[in-house]
């Protein structure tokens, strides 16, 4: 998300908010046993060849794979496609989950799980209104991957009306449990005003955390800050570092920036055949912008 406009002239670090982290960080892998430890198998089977047991596993890697993909900031139909590649390889009927989890509304995996499948209608008809109910609740009972979707969702009116007071307070609450993703989404809090006043010095504060813990988008927001002078003084050589980090770690939106950087010649030599390998790697993440300079460079 950004408040600004990313144009072939100038030089536009884009400002988000998502929650992140492209590695693991110890945070996420704590999360992660905490999962492992909520869900319980059961005995029905599923299909011949599934039991609920190893159906227990792949909806605990189903959850993994959902929150690793919010935390490197990938395109939700990409995430989509992750998802369903992923049901396909196990040959496992979509339906058949959906049954499952409906079946199983036990623990806050499962009711977010459900939500998921029927936010984009896998292995059901799509009801946005029905999954954010669920969101709602599998949050109120503790569950970190549906705070941090609702903390998005609250700070873009995306399914729900836009509300800054509760996308702050979800934001400080992970925070305070030393969520990177929480940190990170704080800082832009504090940068945008987002249910608190705006406090640059704050932001900087937090995204500096963030990137220290690992943080993709921290360290992306890191430079951001370097680079317009946001609760720290200009470095152009400091953000070029974070945000080549930043591009490195998957970001798309870091590698538009960076190719932008490279065509332009702003803070680094200009180099178009550096500008189109990054638009390239880009557009591979199915960012429009960056596909269409793609088509535009390789004409020239």
């Amino acid at each position: 998300m950004s408040d600004k406009q990313l144009n072939s002239d100038n030089i536009v670090l884009l400002k988000i908010h998502r929650n992140s982290s492209y590695e693991l960080s110890q945070t996420i892998q704590n999360f992660n046993k905490m999962i492992i430890k909520e869900i319980e198998p059961t005995t029905k089977n599923i299909n011949e060849n599934i039991f609920d047991g190893d159906l227990s596993i792949i909806i605990n890697e189903l959850i993994n794979l959902i929150f690793k993909g919010l935390n490197e900031g990938k395109d939700e139909e990409i995430l989509k496609h992750h998802v369903l590649n992923y049901i396909n390889n196990y040959k496992i009927i979509s339906q058949e989950i959906y049954n499952w989890l409906s079946n199983n509304q036990n623990n806050s995996n499962s009711i977010y799980l459900l939500g998921y499948f029927i936010y984009y209608g896998i292995g059901t008809d799509s009801n946005k209104q029905k999954a954010f109910e669920l969101y709602h609740k599998a949050a109120a009972l503790e569950n970190s991957v549906a705070q941090l979707v609702l903390i998005d969702a609250y700070i873009l009116g995306k399914g729900v009306y836009k509300n800054y007071n509760l996308a702050f307070e979800l934001s400080k609450k992970l925070a305070d449990e030393e969520c990177v993703c929480g940190i990170n989404s704080l800082g832009y809090c504090y940068e945008e005003g987002i249910g608190t006043d705006i406090n640059d010095q704050k932001a900087f504060e937090l995204y500096q955390k963030a990137a220290n813990l690992g943080d993709s988008n921290g360290i992306y927001n890191l430079a951001y800050c370097y680079y317009y002078g946001i609760g720290t003084d200009v470095n152009n050589q400091k953000a070029f570092q974070l945000h080549q980090k930043a591009a490195n770690l998957g970001l798309h939106y870091a590698q538009y920036n960076l190719a932008l950087k490279y065509e332009n010649g702003d803070g680094v030599k200009k180099d178009i055949d550096k500008a189109i390998y990054w638009y390239k790697k880009s557009a591979e993440q199915e960012n429009k912008v960056a596909q269409h300079k793609l088509k535009v460079l390789l004409k020239e």
